[in-house]
C-alpha cells in the first residue's frame, strides 16, 4: 500500500512514518509523489480543512503512474487556547502570517498571555485527518491532547508551538519529550492510529 500524505513539513512526515511504521505501506510527502496541489484552506474547521487538502492532493494525482490506487492523507491541526477564545485554532499555522516563525508566532502568544492566571492558561493541540480512498470514500478521524501555555519556550524537540505547550502531568513542554514520547500521546498520533483501524476495516495493512 502507497499513502501519500498532503504536506511538505518534514517534522510532521517524520512522526507520521514512525506512527504508521508497524503497517506495510510506503509513506510519501506530496513532493515525493511529485504533485503540486493548489489547496485554498478555507475550512472552518480542522475537519474540513483536512478534507479539503486531502481532496485537492488527490484530485491532482497523475493517472498513468500507478498512483492511482493509494490512499490519499492530510491533516489539519492546531493550537486552541481557552483564554483566547480558541485563538489560534483553525488559523495556528497561519497566525502572523504563514512566514513568520514559529518562535516568534509562539513569543506573542506567550506576550498575550503574559497576566493570564495558571488556572486559566489551558489549551489544547487538536489534529483532523482525512483520508481519501480509491473509490473516492472519504473519513475522517480526529486526536486532541490537553495541555496549558507555558511562560516561556522551552525544548528544542518538535516543532510548531510544542516549546509553550506544557503538560502538567509530565512537568514538560512537548518540546521537552523525546519522538517515543510525544508519538505515544500527541494530537496527531491519536488521529493517526483511529485512522489505522479504518484502513484495517478496508483491508489495507
Amino acid at each position: 500500500m502507497k499513502i501519500i500524505f498532503a504536506t511538505g513539513n518534514q517534522g510532521k512526515m517524520r512522526e507520521i512514518r514512525e506512527i504508521i511504521g508497524d503497517m506495510e505501506a510506503e509513506v510519501l510527502s506530496m513532493k515525493e509523489a511529485g504533485i503540486e496541489p493548489t489547496i485554498e484552506e478555507n475550512g472552518s474547521t480542522f475537519v474540513e480543512n483536512a478534507v479539503i487538502k486531502a481532496q485537492a492532493a488527490a484530485a491532482a494525482l497523475p493517472m498513468d503512474d500507478g498512483l492511482r490506487d493509494c490512499v490519499v492523507m492530510a491533516d489539519d491541526s492546531g493550537l486552541e487556547i481557552a483564554y483566547l477564545q480558541g485563538e489560534p485554532g483553525v488559523y495556528s499555522a497561519r497566525y502572523l502570517g504563514e512566514e513568520t516563525p514559529f518562535d516568534v508566532k509562539s513569543a506573542d502568544l506567550l506576550r498575550r498571555m503574559a497576566d493570564v492566571p495558571e488556572a486559566e492558561r489551558n489549551a489544547r493541540f487538536v489534529c483532523a485527518i482525512a483520508a481519501v480512498f480509491p473509490d473516492g470514500e472519504v473519513v475522517t478521524t480526529q486526536g486532541m491532547i490537553e495541555g496549558r501555555i507555558g511562560y516561556e519556550l522551552r525544548g528544542n524537540n518538535g516543532f510548531g508551538y510544542d516549546p509553550i505547550f506544557y503538560l502538567p502531568e509530565l512537568g514538560r513542554t512537548a518540546a521537552e519529550l523525546t519522538d517515543e514520547e510525544k508519538n505515544q500521546i500527541s494530537h496527531r498520533s491519536r488521529a493517526l492510529e483511529l485512522m489505522k483501524q479504518e484502513l484495517k476495516k478496508r483491508k489495507f495493512r
